[in-house]
């Protein structure tokens, strides 16, 4: 048996009030459709990153809403964790492909974890990226319907690792990506959906911290609150350009001396090239004490993130290339502003000017973070508009409720039992979430019907070429 991760349990009914009732009322009426429907949610790790994070909050709330679900790991030694993240770093465009080595320890930890599975009957699995794809392939669909989950960039895959993982996918039921951006070329999965990610407001990272207390929780790791701070917080990745971050602070205290940076880094177990950057970082901040680097390994969990998203006058997130960026999210819903790369689904998260500022390089980060700095109305401004849209749009009941939808929509096209009733949500045909009817969202018509929007952005690109917009709706999706 694969392991089966413990979750404990949380009530929808805790997220009236926080996030927006319509939203909430369409999860209800979605899951009422699907009540006893078994949901397998698998991945690679338990701990450390984004996909374990939104898990431990989907799996709970999808069994308040009367499903069956359940989240299992896969195992896998060293060499397999290595092969995976050259497998992830190529699929983002690194020149580097997977060796045959890596490619036998991979198919081989794919067999071993394909047995484990077993006979279990699902109604839904959900594949988590690259780690456990294959196991499709080597264990049969079943009569589940298959979704696989990429939470990374796949738009520039490097040509013989997307090649080898693509030999898996051909039969899933449906593949859900982050950005329509993120498309990988020649995917052999009929139906593609786009579902940005979502923050848990009432997870510990997130859940309303007191300021004295979060500022004794950050003076108890030896950071001075009397001086100026910013913070990025994310694995520790090239991708994440933290020592681009160093730079822009080094260039940011020539006018602003006592500034501080904290960097403070996810270290999880199918990472292991984090190590790697952590040596380089530690080596670049050591002779500087303005600058803090921790880890969830060194004390540094849920917590203290959430006491420096809320208490760091800027949070920064230079990203060369993201998944998504959600500590983006994280930082605006506690009302900080943010300077981040203009990468991944970043720019979505900031749509319209919310938020604080996107930047292109280390010289443009700097001068946001001066510029931040020193109008604080500007910065608190930015920050509060950044909330609003955080709370409309990125909190996790709208997440569901986009997972609800399309698991409606499989059944209607190969149904359970009792067969799903019910008209699906209003999406975003350009980002795909799910949209709130009555919030005063951004409209346009097309032939004759009338489609939602997020932001001003999003509707901007629709009128630009609504018909790559129109032709790129799934069977069942819709604005409606």
């Amino acid at each position: 048996m694969l392991q089966t991760v413990d979750v404990g349990k949380l009530s929808l009914a805790a997220y009236r009030g926080i996030a927006p009732n319509a939203i909430l009322d369409e999860v209800e009426r979605c899951a009422e459709s699907l009540r006893g429907a078994r949901v397998l949610h698998l991945n690679a790790t338990a701990y450390g990153g984004g996909v374990s994070e939104l898990l431990r909050s989907i799996v709970p709330l999808l069994n308040d809403l009367g499903l069956v679900a359940e989240w299992q790991v896969i195992g896998g030694e060293d060499e397999f964790f290595h092969a995976t993240k050259a497998m992830h770093n190529a699929l983002q465009g690194s020149e580097r492909g997977l060796s045959e080595p890596e490619r036998a320890a991979y198919l081989a930890n794919a067999e071993r974890n394909a047995a484990l599975l077993g006979d279990q009957r699902y109604d839904y699995v959900f594949v988590h990226d690259p780690q456990p794809a294959p196991l499709l392939a080597l264990r049969g669909k079943g009569d589940a319907r298959w979704i696989w989950r990429c939470h990374i960039d796949t738009s520039e895959p490097n040509r013989e690792t997307w090649g080898f993982l693509r030999d898996f996918l051909s039969d899933y039921d449906a593949a859900i990506f982050t950005m329509e951006e993120f498309l990988p070329p020649d995917l052999p999965v009929a139906r593609v959906e786009v579902i940005p990610p979502a923050i848990d407001p009432l997870s510990p990272k997130n859940m309303p911290l007191p300021d004295d207390l979060a500022r004794q929780v950050l003076g108890w790791i030896g950071v001075q609150l009397d001086q100026p701070l910013i913070t990025q917080v994310s694995r520790f990745d090239p991708w994440k350009d933290p020592l681009g971050v160093i730079a822009a602070y080094r260039l940011a205290r020539e006018q602003v001396p006592d500034l501080q940076l904290a960097l403070a880094g996810s270290m999880a177990l199918d990472d292991p090239e984090g190590w790697e950057i952590y040596r380089q970082i530690s080596a670049e901040a050591e002779p500087d004490p303005q600058i803090h680097v921790f880890t969830n390994l060194t004390g540094v969990g849920n917590v203290e993130v959430n006491a420096f998203q809320r208490l760091s006058d800027v949070v920064v997130q230079k990203s060369l290339r993201e998944g998504f960026g959600l500590v983006v999210s994280e930082a605006l819903w506690k009302g900080t502003p943010v300077v981040a790369g203009r990468a991944g689904g970043i720019p979505l998260q900031m749509a319209d000017g919310v938020g604080g500022a996107l930047v292109d390089d280390v010289g443009e980060c700097a001068e946001a973070i001066v510029r931040l700095l020193a109008d604080r109305h500007e910065a608190e401004a930015l920050a509060e508009a950044g909330r609003k849209r955080a709370r409309q749009h990125f909190l996790l009941p709208r997440l569901i409720l986009n997972e609800l939808s399309l698991m409606l929509d499989l059944a209607r096209e190969r149904p359970i039992s009792p067969v799903p009733v019910g008209a699906s949500p209003h999406r975003d045909p350009v980002c795909g979430m799910a949209i709130e009817a009555a919030a005063g969202a951004p409209q346009a018509m097309q032939d004759g019907e009338i489609f939602l929007f997020c932001s001003e952005s999003c509707r901007a690109r629709f009128r630009a070429d609504p018909e790559r917009y129109l032709r790129a709706r799934g069977p069942g999706v819709s604005s409606r």
